[in-house]
This record gives C-alpha cells, structure tokens and sequence, in this order.
C-alpha cells in the first residue's frame, strides 16, 4: 500500500481485499513502508482480512509500516490479533 487509505479509498481497496482471499493459497504480506497516512478504516479492514486469512489458515504480515501507521496498528490492536506479524525495518 502506498498513499493514503482512508474511508474515502475503503470502497476501493474492498475488492482487492476480498480478491485475495479466493486466489492467495499461502501466507498475505502486505508492504506498509510507502503508506504514508491511513484511519481506522484501513486498520479495521485489515483486522477482518486476518481473521478470515486465520479461518483459511494463513497469515498476515504488515511489512515495514512508518513509526505513525506503527503507532496506529497498535493503537487498534491489530498486531495483537492472532495470525498478524508486524515486521519493522531495524532502526538505527
């Protein structure tokens, strides 16, 4: 993801999302590290597309996400909810 996701780009990012539940057969890495702003629309579309990823039994990897959208992910909780890694760059 790249940009801004918010509630003005949900209804673009939903058929994307549901696509890759038919279609991916292993584990979802999505790559946070040019997302530069996102609500709690994106967190909470993501929460669901991991508990139906875990029902299939997959995961999900948020790879790389800015300190902020970092701050976010755990604000709602989603690198708490079972299948989800958070994989941050090593900071100097």
């Amino acid at each position: 993801m790249w940009g801004d996701e918010d509630r003005s780009t949900q209804s673009l990012r939903r058929r994307p999302l549901s696509r890759v539940l038919t279609t991916l057969r292993k584990d979802l890495t999505v790559d946070l590290s040019e997302l530069s702003f996102a609500d709690t629309s994106l967190m909470l579309d993501l929460v669901m597309l991991a508990r139906r990823l875990r029902h299939a039994g997959r995961h999900m990897v948020l790879h790389a996400p800015q300190p902020h959208i970092q701050r976010l992910i755990e604000l709602i909780g989603l690198d708490r909810v079972e299948g989800v890694f958070v994989a941050s760059p090593a900071r100097h």
